[in-house]
């Protein structure tokens, strides 16, 4: 099989490993198979559009959620390393208002898989990183919520020294207790 999948404290959050084929001339891994995906996952999905990203150290960026067209996200680092965090915004899930972090590299080719209702977000712990996911639907702006980052409520343990540098719409973001939610 061509990854591993382990479940993380909320377990509708998945770290996919791949097998990493390497030797002196660098490696090779698939990066994403359907097939694969889906019997290793038991996850039917359609990935509709694939986004990338670069971003300086100290830059986080989310957490990020659509409330109407929610996309479930599957998400790698091919540059640097991040600290990758989801937040459950689900009413109906026992694990409503919990977070999950995973540190994702290019070294570790971890990949996160990150279902819809879900908040997201990473903070660049290295120099620079380039972020890569794909999307269970189309990026809807007007749909675009951002959760605060800092929300004392969910206590995120974000591994920063300094304030992070973060776009408006981020630094604005709406506290957990005020959110917009899914049922």
């Amino acid at each position: 099989m061509p990854y591993t999948v382990t479940p993380t404290v909320i377990p509708d959050v998945l770290v996919l490993e791949p097998k990493v084929f390497g030797d002196t001339r660098g490696f090779f891994y698939e990066s994403f198979n359907a097939r694969d995906f889906a019997e290793v996952t038991g996850l039917q999905v359609d990935f509709v559009q694939d986004n990338h990203s670069k971003s300086g150290k100290g830059v986080l960026r989310g957490l990020h959620y659509q409330i109407q067209n929610p996309q479930g996200k599957l998400v790698r680092v091919a540059q640097g390393a991040v600290f990758d965090v989801a937040v459950d915004m689900r009413k109906s899930s026992p694990t409503f208002g919990q977070w999950v972090g995973e540190i994702l590299s290019a070294d570790n080719h971890k990949q996160l898989w990150v279902p819809p209702g879900f908040a997201h977000g990473f903070m660049v712990l290295s120099e620079s990183a380039e972020f890569l996911y794909k999307t269970t639907d189309y990026w809807y702006p007007e749909f675009e919520r951002s959760l605060r980052w800092n929300d004392p409520q969910l206590n995120i343990a974000w591994p920063i020294q300094d304030a992070p540098q973060l776009a408006k719409k981020d630094a604005e973001g709406s506290l957990f207790a005020n959110a917009d939610t899914f049922e």
